[in-house]
């Protein structure tokens, strides 16, 4: 169970904020102040915190430079009712990994903390047959050079699309990322977060809807029927599926 610490002096975000989070499945932990902030990061040791830049007893971004000199691995959000581009600014300067001005939405802090999550987590090695049969990371580095499904091969390599008649489809390097988490993810249902953190060369914003075009496009070059799909299913309220069974190339 990931660990958040809330730091904030408002008690009435702090509680919305820790009733959303714990039903999400997090841990959570409050602060009002910057001292609470640290005797929490020295006991529980928090995986992101959500750090108020307005605090009573010393600002947002003074803390956040002391915490990241602690520990360089914590994901820190920095949180703020203003909205000067200059705190932004400062905030990531200091070495906080997002920023948020309120009012916010919970689904974004929700999918901002995610977002951290995933970038934090150390990528594991496994082998090739330990990727095929659990995908569980779709970050994860394989030896795979080349992959299969339904008739279809995938170069990893030389980024090449062959169809079952043996004819090389086009892709864009976009859509190539794209179809690789599917391959490495069969069987899985992958938010559209999740896909976004994988295939975006920018940074991308909560709620952010370009992954559905992406899909669409992929679905014209290797689906028989792309209002029809058989290999790439949409999981309605969830995100996307690949159903095909996917097996290694030679």
């Amino acid at each position: 169970m990931e660990k958040i610490l809330l730091v904030d002096d408002d008690h009435a975000i702090l509680r919305m904020l820790s009733k959303y989070l714990c039903k999400e499945g997090f841990d959570v932990q409050c602060a009002l102040n910057g001292q609470e902030a640290f005797q929490h990061i020295e006991e529980d040791c928090p995986d992101v915190i959500l750090l108020d830049i307005n605090l009573p007893d010393e600002d947002g971004l003074s803390i956040a430079q002391k915490i990241r000199r602690l520990d360089g691995d914590v994901g820190i959000m920095m949180v703020t009712g203003k909205k000067d581009v200059i705190d932004r600014v400062v905030g990531l300067e200091v070495g906080a990994d997002d920023y948020l001005s309120k009012p916010f939405h919970l689904r974004e802090v929700l999918a901002r903390i995610r977002s951290i999550l995933r970038r934090k987590k150390p990528i594991k090695k496994k082998n090739v047959k330990e990727t095929m049969e659990t995908p569980d990371n779709i970050h994860l580095e394989t030896a795979v050079k080349c992959l299969r499904f339904s008739g279809w091969t995938v170069d990893l390599n030389a980024r090449n699309l062959t169809a079952p008649d043996g004819n090389s489809i086009t892709l864009t390097s976009g859509d190539f990322r794209l179809l690789e988490v599917f391959l490495k993810n069969p069987g899985r249902v992958l938010s559209r977060d999740q896909i976004l953190d994988f295939v975006a060369a920018r940074q991308w914003q909560p709620f952010d809807r370009s992954v559905d075009s992406r899909v669409r496009r992929l679905r014209r070059k290797i689906e028989k029927n792309s209002n029809a799909p058989q290999f790439i299913k949409t999981v309605r309220g969830e995100g996307y599926l690949f159903s095909a069974t996917v097996s290694l190339g030679a």
